[in-house]
Formats: C-alpha cells, structure tokens, sequence
C-alpha cells in the first residue's frame, strides 16, 4: 500500500515547512539561542502544519546536538521522532477531541512530574486543545504556569479563543497561516517532478482552489489526481470531472452572455449545467470567484503576472476581454446577487430554480431601486452608445426611414399633407360650418414651417415661435388617428400618427379666421362635382384639437401638394451612416441585439418573432452568422422577408451593412444556411406568405396592426416615385368606394 502525499513529504525539520516562514525563523533563532520557553500555542487552520511544527520543534529539543534548529537526523532521538519513526516515549501526543475530560488531563498531570527516559526534554503535543473541557484546563493550569525545567507543553488549536485564558497568557502563541497559492503551486510542481507523473499546467489552479490554501487538503487533492491518471497523465478533463468543478469554458460562456445581455444564452448554460448533473450551488460558487477575477483584473491590470489571480496564459486573456465588456457597476452588482443568493441558496430544495431567479436578477437591473442596479443601467446605455455611435452626423437620423443602397429597398416616401388623410378618415370635414375649429394641417409643413411649393410662414407664426412648449388647442372629445386604409403605394401619404395631431411648438392654440377657407371648400367641392351639404344637414362629429390655418391662396394649397410630395426641410439627407465593419465585434452585436430585434420589430413584427430565438454566433467578414434552433429555420434567415428587416435594423443601430447566414445549433459544418438572397424592394402582396416565399418589408414602418392591403393593390404601380401623379382627393374617393363601401353624396340623395 503507497504511503499518502501529505505523509510521505511531511517535513523534517523548520527548513522544510513551506509558507510558515513568519513562524519557522523566530522559532529558529529561539532554538540557535537557547531561549526555549515552557508552553507554546499553535493555532491556524487545519492541514497548515502546526503538528508538524510541533514534532520537529520535540525534534530539535532532544537532538544530540541541540537544542538546535537543524536536527542531526541521525542520532536516536531525531531518528526516533523522524516522521515516519517509531516515535519516543518522551514525546507524549494527546488528542484533546477525544481525551479532554478532566481525568484525561489529570492523567496527562502525573504523568508530567517524572524525568525523561533518554532525551533532554520531556515534550507533551496537545492536538486540538481548544477541545480541552474548561474542568480538564483547570487541572492543568497549575502545572503550567508552573513545570519542571524538563517539561515543555505544545497546545495546537484551530480556535484559539476557546483555549482558557489563564493557559493561553503562559504561553508563547504563533499563529499560522493559509499558504499562499504561488508557494503551494511550486511544491506541487516539485512533487509532481519527483512523483515523474505529467500534469497539465491548467490542472494546479483546479487543485489549488479545492485545497483552499492548506497544504495537507491540497496533496490529499493531488494525491487523488495522481492515483487515477493514465498514460497521458492528469489532464484538464479528467480533473475537472472528479474534481467536480465548474469547466472554464462554462464560466466564460456564462459570462459573455451576462455581459450581451443574452438571456437565451444564459438559461441554456443553466439547463446544460442542470443536465451534466453539476451542483448550481458549486456551479454560483464558481461564478462569483470569477467575477472577483474580473474586478481585480479591471482595478490591476497585471493582476496574473503579480499571481493576485490564478490564471493561465489563455484565461489571463479572456478575463481581460471579459473585464473590457463588463463595467465595474455591472460587476459590483452581478457578485452583490451572486453573493446574496448563495447565502439564500442554503438548505433550499430546489437549486437549480434559485440559480435561475439569479440569473433572471443579473440580466434585469431595471426591477432593483438599488443605486447599483441604476448605475449598471447607465453604464449599458453609455457603453451602447459608445459602440453605436453617430457615424453619420445630422444625417444619421434618417436611417430609421430610409435604407441602405446596397440593401435594394427604397426609401420610405415623407407623408405627404394629412388634410388628404383627414379627408379620407371624414370626407364631410372640409364643409362643415365656419364655426368649427379647423382641422391641424401641420404635417404638410416643412419644418421651418413652409408649405411644399406654398412659401414661408406668415409673420404671425414667426411672430409667436418661441422655445416654450407647444400651447395644445381647446380640448375636445377623444378623436381616433385617421383610418389605416391607405394602400402602401396608391400615391397616398401615410396616416397621421398621433404625435402629428399635436401642435408644433410656437403654435398658436386658438383658430383665426380664415379667409381662404370658403374658396378652398368651394373649389374642392367642385372637382367632385357634389354641392355644398347644408351645415344643419349635416350631422355633428367629435372634434379633435384644431390648429389655425394662415390665409394662404386658394389655388396653390389645393393644386401644389397634389401635384409634387412633401420634403423635409434643409438639405437633402443621404444615405445612412455607415462604419467599418472590421470594428465591429461579435460581442458588440450581441450586446445590442435587443435594439436590433426592436429595430426588426418596427419594420416586420413575424420577422422578429422568427428571430427571437436566435443567438448571434459569429461575424464572419461582411457575414453576421446566427445560430438557429434547427436546420430549417437556419434556412429561412436568408429570406428576404427575414434578412431584410434584419438587414435594415443592422444599419439602422450598427451602421453596418452585413449579408445575414443561420447556422443549425451543434451543426459541425456550420452550413445550414448558404443562400444569401438580399431583401426586395417591392411592397408586399397580399395576403400571408408560405415559409418559403419571398415577401419584403412594407416601405413605411408600419403600426402596431399590420395595415390591411387591398386585393386590387398593384405592386408595379410607381405613382408615388415616378409616372403620372393621381389626385390624392380623387386616390382617397376611390379608396373609400373599393375598400368600405362608402358612395358619394350625390348618389345618396
């Protein structure tokens, strides 16, 4: 039967103990001078080596050539007392675990008074002395405070408050110490080289960790290690699956998603974790010791080289990644939960759910008021925008409404005047009597406030402008935004949101008369042909909030913005802004892939269910690569109704222009998806499309509905960017009569 590690390498002398250095050189130099004390107390935690300590110290007492601090080794005594000797009847050890009673003690007493066999000193090892009843001290006491020149009392404790006051005051008292991982890992290496096993460098940081500094706990560890390694030696797998430890690659998988935000990827390591059989208690554990790596890593960057953490070359650089990606506020918090929940973690009887709720915590900092959870909160945003950016400038905000040339989609049309989109909603609203407060027709207006083709703004609008808040008209019943039965391309502008009902800021609330309105009433009036309803005919309907209307002429308003669609004011806007995308990361994507999606979601909301259960695997060039639940749906992510949302979204949060490929999860090949269709420009057709049937976005992005398209809809009509240009109001009658079966005034009476 081999001998174990921590026996077989126990030390021999004070040279030999490593780590106890702030101990070993006192007692030598006592020993060199003759200044030998009768009582001593070790106390430290276990495995550290105070018994050992104690029987060389009997060692050095009784050498032929001491007292000494280097035993002969050779003499009776040294040879007696050497560590696997047999031991001499002068050197008496107790274990007061076992042997604390009074009687124990009164024994040990007299037993004490008589002179030693063959050796200078008589020497009495108490182990564990802190179990030593308060009735077994006491008979003691005497003795000890008072002993015979040839008696000396060793007391070893790991709790030395426990050991009676009146014995730990008579006694000289070293305290040890945890060994230090660096001198630990050195003698690992030495024993390991004297053992001739071959052991992988990345095997003693997974040792280390389960000895916790005590160097008896860590060769028990190695010694398990090396009685069942193989030809290969101990290698990194068959360690970390005996040892029972968290694998690395684990960690930096859980920690790359806490720091993207990717709640798919986390749950996943939870659920793969859950099916290895792997404890979430050890699993938490682990996590938390590798985000205080990351925090000592962001406060010191040398930390490895300085052995503060215990890393190897490649984890050393992907901790230094990770502490890149992850803020201190993130870090603070994540440990603050970890650490909370390990406490809440005890006795629980379901683990695996507790882990989950802490991810769950980690992942929404927006559920906590803690300062901590808003500082993470802030540092997500400053660290999204920082990778965002404002590429483009002033004309980056058009990216939202206009795609990329190289995505083949058209730009979204601007709306065109909604007084055409109010007549469509209510085609009596221009004749109704003169003391109804007019319709809003701020969305024709450029932004200085000038009409398409209509000139500047009167000098009564210059005159109120100011930077206050929109003054808001007289308030009213509730009025809905105007139907959402425009067709995408009929030559008609895009409903009214809500935010275009509200008046612009300088505004005036109250409706001046206008001069111009009966003309303008009279003259579309008589393009349909209908004559004026009567104001007491016709029936009274809720009225919004109205907006003045300046005198303007009559033929202009009605002609001019039929005839060429509105502008935004000012220049021009280009093409979205764009970055290289060389400097665009993986881990960039990943930690604002919630914008992406929310960016898909507001051009085509099935488009972003689709890809809600994607994960971005990787950046391959101009190729953003997700991975997929299967092959199939790998496939689908080149469709043009998946890649081109997505592709929108890209530039729109990004400002990268990437070719969009799925990968199924676990494919080896990684070439689930190779067809790289581009995104169509067209408008839809109607009705719903197969799985694999081409449908682009819509142009405009669309509302919470998606809008409803006519059977009739013709996909080649351009009206809206070229060809001949219908009148909105005759667009808006025909819509009427097809889609809701309204007839015109005339017919009905």
């Amino acid at each position: 039967m081999s001998l174990a590690l921590y026996r077989k390498y126990r030390p021999a002398s004070f040279a030999e103990v490593v780590g106890q250095e702030h101990v070993t050189d006192p007692l030598r130099t006592a020993l060199a001078a003759g200044r030998v004390n009768h009582a001593y107390l070790f106390s430290g935690p276990r495995g550290c080596g105070k018994t050992s300590s104690a029987r060389i110290l009997a060692r050095s007492l009784n050498c032929e050539q001491g007292p000494t601090p280097d035993p002969c080794g050779v003499c009776a005594s040294c040879v007696a007392l050497a560590p696997e000797g047999p031991g001499s009847l002068d050197v008496v050890e107790l274990d007061a675990a076992s042997h604390g009673g009074v009687d124990d003690t009164r024994e040990l007493r007299d037993r004490a008074f008589y002179m030693p066999s063959s050796s200078r000193y008589r020497v009495f090892i108490i182990d564990e002395a802190h179990m030593v009843t308060t009735q077994g001290f006491n008979a003691l006491l005497k003795i000890v405070e008072e002993p015979p020149e040839h008696l000396v009392f060793v007391f070893a404790t790991t709790e030395p408050e426990k050991v009676l006051p009146t014995i730990r005051s008579r006694t000289h008292h070293y305290p040890f110490r945890l060994i230090p991982p660096a001198v630990l890992r050195s003698l690992l290496e030495r024993l390991c080289a004297q053992e001739g096993v071959q052991v992988e460098p990345a095997v003693f940081p997974l040792v280390l960790q389960a000895g916790g500094g005590s160097a008896r706990d860590t060769l028990s560890v190695l010694d398990q290690l090396l009685a069942g390694a193989g030809a290969d030696g101990v290698t990194y797998p068959a360690a970390v699956a005996l040892l029972g430890v968290t694998d690395a690659a684990l960690l930096d998988e859980m920690v790359d998603a806490l720091a993207a935000q990717d709640g798919a990827s986390v749950f996943g390591a939870v659920d793969r974790l859950a099916e290895a059989g792997h404890d979430p208690r050890r699993f938490a554990a682990d996590l938390l010791q590798r985000f205080r790596d990351l925090m000592v890593v962001q406060a010191v960057p040398d930390a490895v080289a300085r052995g503060i953490v215990a890393a190897s070359g490649h984890e050393a650089d992907a901790m230094a990644a990770q502490a890149d990606r992850l803020g201190p506020a993130t870090l603070s918090r994540m440990a603050e939960v970890l650490h909370t929940g390990l406490a809440e973690m005890r006795g629980t009887t379901a683990p695996r759910l507790a882990l989950e709720l802490m991810c769950a915590r980690m992942l929404l900092p927006e559920v906590s008021a803690a300062d901590v959870a808003v500082l993470q909160r802030l540092e997500r945003m400053e660290r999204r925008m920082a990778i965002v950016g404002d590429p483009a400038g002033p004309g980056a905000a058009q990216v939202g409404t206009a795609a990329a040339p190289s995505t083949g989609v058209r730009p979204v049309r601007p709306a065109v005047e909604p007084t055409v989109a109010a007549r469509t909603a209510d085609p009596d609203a221009p004749r109704r009597g003169d003391d109804r407060a007019p319709r809003s027709d701020t969305g024709g207006r450029d932004e200085d406030g000038s009409r398409p083709g209509g000139g500047a703004p009167t000098d009564h609008h210059q005159a109120q402008a100011g930077p206050g808040t929109p003054d808001r008209g007289p308030s009213g019943p509730a009025r809905r935004p105007a139907a959402r039965t425009a067709a995408p391309d009929l030559g008609l502008p895009a409903p009214p949101t809500l935010s275009s009902l509200d008046p612009p800021a300088g505004r005036p609330s109250a409706a001046p008369e206008r001069p111009a309105a009966p003309a303008r009433d009279a003259d579309a009036a008589d393009r349909r042909g209908a004559p004026e309803r009567p104001a007491a005919e016709r029936p009274d309907r809720p009225e919004g909030p109205s907006q003045p209307r300046q005198g303007r002429p009559p033929a202009p308003e009605d002609q001019q913005p039929a005839q060429q669609p509105a502008r935004p004011a000012g220049p021009p806007a280009g093409p979205p802004g764009r970055r290289d995308p060389s400097t665009v990361q993986v881990s960039d994507v990943r930690r604002v892939w919630p914008e992406v999606l929310a960016a898909v979601k507001r051009r085509r909301r099935s488009s972003q269910i689709f890809l809600e259960g994607a994960t971005v695997s990787a950046v391959d060039g101009t190729t953003l690569v997700l991975a997929m639940g299967s092959t199939g749906m790998a496939r689908r992510v080149a469709e043009a109704s998946i890649a081109g949302p997505l592709r929108e979204a890209l530039v729109e949060v990004l400002g990268v222009d990437w070719a969009v490929r799925g990968e199924a999860r676990g494919d080896a090949g990684g070439r689930a998806s190779t067809s790289g269709r581009g995104p169509q420009g067209g408008p839809r057709s109607g009705g719903r499309s197969g799985g694999t049937e081409d449908i682009p976005p819509p142009d405009a992005p669309p509302d919470d509905a998606e809008p409803d398209i006519p059977d009739d809809y013709d996909p080649d009509d351009r009206s809206g960017s070229g060809g001949p240009v219908r009148d909105p109001v005759e667009s808006a009658i025909e819509l009427l009569t097809s889609r809701l079966g309204a007839r015109p005034i005339e017919q009905q009476e």
